[in-house]
């Protein structure tokens, strides 16, 4: 037996039929409500989750790549300050007005007497150019042990080579004056 619904009004309906109706126009609604809505916010959140994640990851890359760079940076600081300290042990050039001036006031603060100063032609090496310099000086031991002590504690790479120590005179007070003949080596780098 088919529902014959009356066509005239709602409300002359018996109750189990407003109760189908409601039922029907609910389960619409509810459907409409989760096709229109509900998938939408839930693709939506699907979307911005998927999003986040991908963020978050790109978040921890880009924190690894800032402790890199730091790391790095660190690590170029560290080797400019060795380059730069190895500078001043080998320098790029001859300085050899500075070394003079350096070999001249350690003799003075030694009690030397310079007496003859000869810069030599320097020699080519694989890594880098030795400069020589010929000294001649006059002094006691003593000055003379201090004078090479000071020139040991220079920063730049110093040789102090074919030393000849000689008697010049002794003195009234009975100390011997000596007559030092060296060759002083320094080193530059090779460009």
């Amino acid at each position: 037996m088919a529902l014959k619904l009356p066509s005239a009004n709602f409300a002359q309906l018996p109750i189990g039929g407003k109760l189908f109706v409601l039922l029907v126009l609910i389960g619409v609604l509810t459907a409409g409500y989760y096709l229109a809505l509900h998938m939408g916010l839930q693709e939506s959140i699907a979307a911005a989750g998927a999003t986040h994640t991908s963020l978050e990851a790109e978040l921890k890359q880009a924190h690894d790549l800032q402790k890199e760079y730091l790391r790095l940076r660190e690590e170029v600081s560290a080797r400019e300050a060795l380059d730069k300290q190895n500078l001043r042990i080998l320098p790029v050039t001859a300085e050899i007005p500075a070394f003079l001036e350096d070999l001249n006031r350690l003799a003075e603060l030694s009690g030397l007497r310079m007496q003859d100063v000869t810069p030599n032609s320097e020699t080519k090496e694989q890594f880098y150019t030795r400069v020589p310099v010929a000294l001649s000086f006059r002094g006691r031991y003593h000055e003379l042990a201090k004078f090479f002590y000071n020139v040991s504690r220079l920063e730049r790479a110093i040789n102090m080579e074919n030393i000849m120590v000689r008697v010049d005179q002794r003195e009234n007070d009975g100390a011997v004056q000596l007559a030092v003949n060296v060759r002083a080596t320094t080193f530059r780098r090779n460009q």
